[in-house]
């Protein structure tokens, strides 16, 4: 036994009134990562993201289908210049994933000698704006604008300064020829900035993505170690007491034996199904991890085999407790968990009985159930206690109380009574 405990703070409970356990394992979400990942993208995000081949073909159809103005006209008068590097930026554009710095200059390079040779090409700085995009995606946004200016740079000096529009474009007695390359190069730095801030926008929802798994990663890691405490202290609650029983079976059998045989029979048969019981309970326990070691969904096991107060009192009696019921109230809850939790609470609580108590000739047990609330009592009048009994646990029992009773927003006190003895008080609310 040990000195006084009080359980934590009131559980949370969920909106529609159910309780949920932050330390066990329940109520976490059991999504997994690539689920969560998934679902936060459209059908269509989901086709191009998880195949990046199509998504580049595409990329360079439409930057060939938007250069095409600029292409045949050039074609038709005989100039090659301009389909070819139209055709090698395309090529450019296949690598842009794996090389977006290198891809982005070269284009760069291309642009401008497209743009010296075609000041009024429709398609200025074009293959620009998705090699910017690959740049902000994966480089961060200082970085990314730097590059934007400098690979923005040359196109606007050939506007500022090459820029000419046709005589016959150019009315008689206008004098704005200066004002018209201004125009030009704010409309291309403003196009390349465009396509730069869309692609830190993207990168931006990539790393919240990559956040969200992240967290379903240790949500999912954090529901497993829950779970497996929660099997660790089931396993403490099912050895200890069935080995403290048989035990004390064993003891009363080896006294008895001499005297009468048939009465020592009697204990040995108790013992023998105490022994099976327990092992059914492992199991039971043990069942909830699948055989590669992984967690199953169920959110908590049944009750223990030949489970009820009752027969879990007629165990301990014939251990050799002289023990006393009393019941005030309705009959307690019929949720599984709130049974088990009144189980485990009455089990640990008479084993350290049986463990530690001396001279015992009354054990008290009351179970009271009234206004929300379940108060149980467990009382004796042993003079055994921690100082004068050396303890033979892990010291897990009265925490596995505690943790249990939080989960009700209950507390529970284990110390010694006004008048000898121990008392445990638990105090659950429905």
């Amino acid at each position: 036994m040990g000195t006084t405990e009080q359980a934590g703070a009131p559980a949370e409970r969920t909106a529609d009134g159910a309780t949920a356990e932050l330390h066990g394992g329940h109520g976490i979400a059991a999504v997994s990562p690539a689920e969560l990942t998934a679902r936060r993208r459209g059908a269509f995000r989901r086709y191009f993201y998880e195949r990046p081949l199509v998504m580049d073909l595409v990329i360079v159809a439409v930057y060939l289908l938007l250069s095409a103005s600029t292409v045949i006209p050039r074609l038709i008068a005989g100039e090659l210049l301009h389909l070819i590097l139209t055709v090698v930026s395309a090529g450019l554009l296949m690598f842009r994933r794996r090389r977006p710095v290198a891809v982005v200059v070269l284009l760069a390079v291309i642009e401008t000698v497209l743009l010296v040779q075609d000041p009024l090409s429709s398609n200025a700085s074009l293959s620009l704006w998705f090699g910017l995009y690959a740049v902000a995606v994966q480089r961060g946004r200082v970085f990314s604008f730097i590059t934007t200016a400098a690979v923005s740079l040359p196109l606007l000096l050939v506007f500022l300064l090459l820029f000419r529009l046709p005589t016959r474009m150019v009315a008689e007695g206008t004098d704005n020829l200066a004002l018209t390359g201004i125009i030009a190069a704010a409309v291309v730095l403003l196009s390349n900035v465009v396509a730069t801030g869309i692609g830190l926008n993207v990168r931006r929802d990539r790393e919240h993505e990559m956040d969200l798994r992240a967290w379903a990663d240790r949500n999912a890691q954090l529901a497993s170690v829950s779970e497996r405490n929660r099997i660790a202290r089931e396993m403490h609650d099912v050895v200890a007491h069935s080995l403290t029983v048989m035990i004390a079976l064993s003891d009363g059998a080896a006294i008895v034996v001499k005297r009468s045989p048939e009465r020592a029979g009697q204990v040995l048969a108790e013992l023998s199904q105490t022994g099976r019981t327990a092992l059914a309970d492992m199991r039971r326990v043990l069942g909830v991890l699948r055989a590669d070691g992984s967690l199953t969904s169920q959110s908590r096991p049944p009750l223990p085999a030949g489970a009820g107060i009752d027969g879990l009192l007629d165990g301990f009696r014939t251990a050799g407790l002289p023990l006393t019921l009393t019941r005030t109230g309705p009959a307690l809850p019929t949720d599984p968990a709130f049974q088990l939790t009144v189980y485990r609470i009455l089990q640990e609580s008479l084993t350290n009985v049986l463990r530690y108590g001396r001279s015992i000739s009354r054990v008290q047990v009351e179970i009271t159930h009234w206004g929300g609330q379940v108060r149980l009592r467990i009382s004796d009048d042993g003079r055994g206690s921690t100082s004068e009994v050396p303890s033979v646990g892990t010291g897990q029992g009265i925490v596995g109380m505690r943790e249990r009773a939080n989960i009700y927003a209950g507390t529970v006190q284990a110390g010694p009574g006004p008048y000898g003895g121990w008392v445990v008080e638990a105090v659950l609310n429905t």
